[in-house]
């Protein structure tokens, strides 16, 4: 299952504009045109949100695509669909949450570097994929509810973030955590260990399928699918891929991840799809493709294990690598 948590980054709005850190320059110019429009129309003056402004970074797309990472024989699944069928717990525990994740505001939005590294940092997320060498990706996503999709990402190797933040050699993990904003609806289910928080090995964060998303079908990401800043591993059950990540801190210490932390027979830190070890409560077996509604047999590591399959030799008989 696909989930994802934030934390409480919103400053009040007459606080925003100035804020230099939380904004990228491109952002800076658009929200100062704007201000002064609306000192010509002083009744449209108080229409001007921060939060309004439009996406920085939108002429990046649609982007090239990398021919490397294809779907055989597989389409790719209806935008339409792929929208409105979504884990997103912050909004609801049902797959419609588009709607309500739309209040989920996406500008200003910083990314914090922390942990093991040279030196900790925060940026702008539109400094960031400005940064970054923005491609789209077709790739396979496998939820642990035995469904799966296919999807036309856009975004950058998470390992050119690892290079970015530097992280000291003693490093072990990086441990991701999304937003943390007490005014969506699923803060209030005190159960759950807010903010949904996510771990990966170094050698998984640097591996090359590891992709920090930014868009899909060519234009910048949707709210629903955890805009702006976004994971992505194809090997993996769809709850290791979480969504609107604030930040990301490196440690030697195994990272206790949301799902981990409320039930860790069903849902393990290592979450590597494989269709011979079942769920608890059904098999693992066969998925349901969300877009064809066909049943196909599930491949182990997704199908991706050419890549992948070599970050777990030797840990088959001391770790739980499978969900």
């Amino acid at each position: 299952m696909q989930v994802l948590h934030r934390r409480g980054w919103e400053i009040p709005e007459h606080q925003a504009t100035p804020e230099g850190v939380y904004l990228s320059r491109r952002s800076f110019i658009n929200v100062a045109a704007g201000a002064a429009a609306a000192a010509m129309m002083p009744e449209r003056a108080s229409a001007q949100r921060v939060t309004d402004i439009p996406d920085p970074t939108k002429d990046l797309y649609p982007a090239k695509r990398n021919e490397k990472y294809g779907l055989g024989e597989r389409p790719i699944t209806p935008e339409e669909i792929n929208a409105n069928y979504n884990n997103f717990y912050e909004y609801g525990t049902s797959k419609s949450v588009n709607r309500a994740a739309q209040a989920l505001s996406i500008r200003p939005w910083s990314v914090k570097i922390d942990g093991m590294v040279e030196q900790p940092f925060d940026i702008a997320i539109d400094d960031l994929i400005r940064k970054m060498p923005i491609e789209e990706r077709l790739y396979r996503h496998r939820c642990v509810e035995a469904w799966s999709m296919t999807i036309p990402w856009t975004g950058f190797p998470m390992s050119r973030l690892v290079e970015l933040a530097k992280p000291l050699a003693s490093a072990k993990y990086v441990q991701m955590q999304t937003f943390q904003d007490k005014t969506a609806p699923g803060f209030r289910q005190i159960w759950y260990p807010w903010p949904y928080t996510e771990g990966l090995t170094m050698a998984e964060a640097s591996n090359e399928l590891a992709f920090l998303v930014t868009g899909m079908y060519g234009k910048p990401a949707l709210k629903q699918m955890g805009a702006p800043l976004r994971l992505a591993l194809p090997w993996k059950y769809g709850f290791k891929s979480v969504k609107s990540i604030v930040r990301f801190t490196f440690t030697d210490q195994r990272p206790k991840t949301f799902w981990e932390s409320l039930q860790a027979s069903e849902y393990g830190f290592w979450a590597n799809v494989n269709p011979e070890v079942s769920h608890p409560r059904w098999s693992q077996a066969s998925e349901e493709d969300i877009g064809t509604k066909e049943r196909r047999p599930t491949v182990l590591f997704n199908g991706y294990g050419e890549y992948v399959a070599d970050l777990y030799k030797g840990l088959e008989k001391t770790e739980r690598l499978w969900a």
